[in-house]
């Protein structure tokens, strides 16, 4: 198994995470847009997740070869992003962000069935190499965070540009792995139709609603309350670090709880988490509690979803199995976030994460109600 090889492919992806979710909207703002336009411009980079997945799961699972697609995706999306030295006007951005992320977003589903069709039977493993992409954006957001302390965030193009490169160079290292090719055209849609698929999609998409605010806003609410951007950095890092913490442990965590308990627990903490930031951000203490709840908001959740969807979708629909997960949460989830907190932020900062708790419970009612926990009971030995 290329076990380093795939590490680095996630430790550069997030790594771009880790520059673009922290930095990116403190860079719009240095260009002088208002919060509208920072949540559309942050916002189109998710809006592309809703449908760039599942056109290239379509094309993958259907050739059963995905390296291909990764590769090409990798190489497009670090030559649209090169756009961006050519202007700074609006809607020259959005173009630039929508080509840049149809080809980005194109990736990562695609590389998660490739992991999983090099584990095998070792599946359990998954967040062994996962956690590499979480250090990738704990060093991103902590090296930068000092960085841009001393030089202007002007640089911060060059610095995702390096990043981008990373994903494309490692895309080539990382050998092809077959799956299945497709089969049945009316099989996707037979599961994704099942109530139970359906309640955890809207789950997945209302939790990603409640992390708009803070992907799109954290940085610039911290700089409100004149907090240096080095602490800004080491907050973000202390939320990854404690995600990095619970991946190393989630061979054990995950059969101890079930896919359908840790997926409640997630969402419960969620709805505490966003209400301590909106009025906790005077406490230090506060603060420092909320970032160590990522590793339940995001890291618990995304893995006991990444095991769902594993258990729910057979090997010939895997990849768009991870596309339409991929294109409800973080795509539509993600999108409607980004621009509503943006609506919202110039009226009430505090608000805009009230609203993402309220997001948070009511994905909680619909998990509760109706998610199941899926038909393996075990997650792997």
């Amino acid at each position: 198994m290329p076990y380093w090889r795939l590490s680095g492919f996630y430790f550069f992806y997030f790594g771009f995470l880790g520059i673009f979710m922290p930095y990116w909207s403190l860079y719009l703002k240095s260009l002088d847009f208002d919060a509208k336009q920072i949540g559309i411009l942050s916002g189109a980079v998710l809006a592309t997740k809703i449908f760039a997945p599942s056109i290239w799961g379509w094309l993958a699972d259907t050739r059963g070869k995905r390296m291909g697609v990764i590769r090409l995706g990798s190489f497009l999306a670090l030559l649209s992003f090169a756009g961006i030295y050519i202007s700074h006007n609006y809607l020259w951005l959005i173009f630039v962000v929508i080509t840049f992320s149809f080809f980005w977003n194109a990736v990562l589903s695609q590389f998660e069935v490739l992991t999983l069709a090099h584990l095998g039977r070792q599946y359990n493993r998954y967040s062994r190499i996962r956690v590499w992409g979480s250090i990738g954006f704990i060093v991103a957001v902590v090296v930068l965070g000092l960085l841009f302390d001393f030089v202007s965030i002007q640089m911060l193009p060059l610095v995702m540009c390096f990043f981008l490169g990373g994903i494309w160079i490692f895309s080539l290292l990382v050998p092809e792995k077959s799956v299945p090719a497709r089969h049945v055209e009316a099989g996707l849609m037979k599961i994704v139709c099942q109530p139970s698929v359906l309640s955890f999609m809207a789950a997945c998409c209302l939790l990603q609603i409640a992390h708009g605010p803070y992907n799109t806003f954290f940085s610039v609410y911290l700089e409100k309350f004149e907090f240096s951007r080095t602490f800004i950095g080491q907050l973000w890092a202390l939320g990854v670090l404690s995600e990095v913490a619970l991946f190393v442990l989630m061979h054990r965590v995950m059969p101890f709880f079930g896919v359908r308990k840790l997926i409640l627990l997630s969402l419960g903490i969620s709805v505490v988490r966003w209400i301590i930031i909106a009025y906790g951000v005077h406490s230090i203490t506060l603060l420092l509690l909320a970032q160590l709840m990522h590793a339940a908001t995001f890291g618990a959740f995304h893995a006991a979803a990444i095991e769902l969807i594993r258990r729910t979708f057979p090997q010939q629909f895997a990849g768009q199995g991870q596309a339409v997960y991929s294109g409800l949460s973080f795509g539509v989830g993600g999108a409607l976030g980004a621009v509503l907190s943006g609506f919202m932020w110039d009226y009430s900062a505090s608000a805009t994460f009230v609203m993402a708790s309220v997001a948070s419970a009511l994905a909680f009612i619909i998990a509760w109600c109706w998610v199941e926990e899926g038909d393996e009971k075990s997650y792997g030995h």
